[in-house]
């Protein structure tokens, strides 16, 4: 079972493959190969490439297979997992958030175990322009399209440090695309608080959400900061791959 498994995964970088290609990537007798390629061509795992054809292509069934699983997807549930997972490392509040329009839907969040903590709730919404999780969508947008989202709308402020023109707005996400993708907040949607999130993409490679954690800023200082954005960054990694997305 685990050899079938291992000519199968050759195809996730290889649109065909024959039987000589496949023994001499994996190291396996000519005859186990010829093998489980018939099962797999039976069971519809693999295909001839054409009719006539000795080269293979995957076949029906993993299609099938990556439906089902894609239709089984539960963004909320899985971000849920991811979010846990990522406060009991850091004790900080963790959300998970989609953008809507010019607004960020929170729709997954775990809360730190501090005393002091971010107080907030699934389902609220907040201005993307003011949230760490917002800019961190909007990043991924090209120029012309996040002008269009703000053509009919101003910047509205929450705090003294929120981003009120639309020139400040795109200076800081071309910063953010021009790092690591991931963005930054600091006393922008709360005066207490600061945040950092990095967007989180579906197995299409659509960018579909984003994972964010926040701190009271009597705890946010640099040390803190990079150790939190690796956080953001592993855990959108981890929830993009639940969703499907497999990394190049």
């Amino acid at each position: 079972m685990e050899r079938a498994f291992d000519i199968l995964e050759l195809f996730l970088d290889e649109h065909e493959l024959n039987p000589p290609e496949i023994t001499a990537r994996l190291g396996l007798p000519r005859t186990t190969v010829h093998e489980l390629v018939s099962t797999l061509v039976e069971r519809e795992y693999l295909t001839p490439a054409t009719r006539d054809s000795s080269r293979f292509r995957l076949g029906v069934r993993g299609f099938q297979l990556g439906s089902a699983y894609a239709e089984r997807l539960d963004l909320a549930r899985e971000g849920q997992l991811v979010a846990e997972g990522i406060a009991e490392k850091c004790h900080e509040t963790v959300h998970i958030a989609v953008r809507e329009g010019t607004e960020v839907l929170y729709v997954a969040k775990v809360d730190s175990t501090h005393p002091v903590r971010m107080v907030s709730a699934v389902g609220r919404r907040l201005p993307a322009h003011c949230t760490a999780v917002g800019k961190a969508l909007l990043a991924t947008l090209p120029r012309k399209r996040v002008d269009e989202l703000y053509a009919d709308t101003g910047l509205i402020a929450m705090t003294d440090n929120s981003i009120t023109s639309r020139r400040a707005l795109h200076g800081e996400l071309e910063e953010i695309r021009a790092g690591d993708g991931v963005a930054r907040e600091h006393c922008e949607s709360n005066d207490a608080v600061a945040c950092v999130a990095a967007p989180v993409r579906d197995h299409s490679g659509a960018v579909v959400a984003a994972v964010s954690i926040s701190a009271p800023i009597l705890r946010f200082d640099d040390d803190v900061e990079a150790f939190l954005r690796d956080l953001a960054r592993q855990g959108a990694d981890e929830l993009s791959h639940r969703l499907g997305f497999l990394a190049s």
